[in-house]
């Protein structure tokens, strides 16, 4: 059996990722829960939110569930996202990554968490749920 090397806990419900356009000012359906995640730049408003507070008409991709690596985990640790991506990747499962100041989010779409929960199990990454 591998080493643990980092615990990951997978968060409840399932998540989307909107893109609006890039003047479009923060929408109140997207500040509704313990997790969410806003980026602006020059090209787009990005929101990762709670699926179920999405308005029909907003452009977004569907079904993601997150898995919170647990921290804090200090700015000097090297290779954290690298590993994991290339687990997934392997796995033949794709990611949307969001860090924040103490960790990081992966995204993987719900049709391949049982996919996920494993390869990184097998690798001996500790996923609670």
């Amino acid at each position: 059996m591998p080493e643990k090397i980092l615990t990951m806990k997978l968060l409840e419900g399932q998540y989307v990722v909107c893109r609006l356009d890039k003047n479009a000012l923060f929408p109140e359906w997207a500040n509704s829960n313990d997790f969410f995640s806003i980026t602006r730049t020059t090209d787009e408003l990005s929101i990762v939110c709670p699926q179920e507070n999405i308005p029909d008409e907003v452009k977004c991709e569907k079904d993601w569930r997150v898995f919170k690596i647990e921290g804090p985990l200090d700015f000097s640790l090297i290779g954290i996202l690298a590993p994991i991506s290339t687990i997934l990747a392997t796995a033949g499962v794709s990611i949307f990554a969001v860090s924040t100041f103490d960790t990081d989010y992966i995204l993987v779409k719900n049709k391949d968490i049982s996919c996920a929960v494993k390869a990184l199990g097998d690798k001996g990454y500790e996923i609670t749920i």
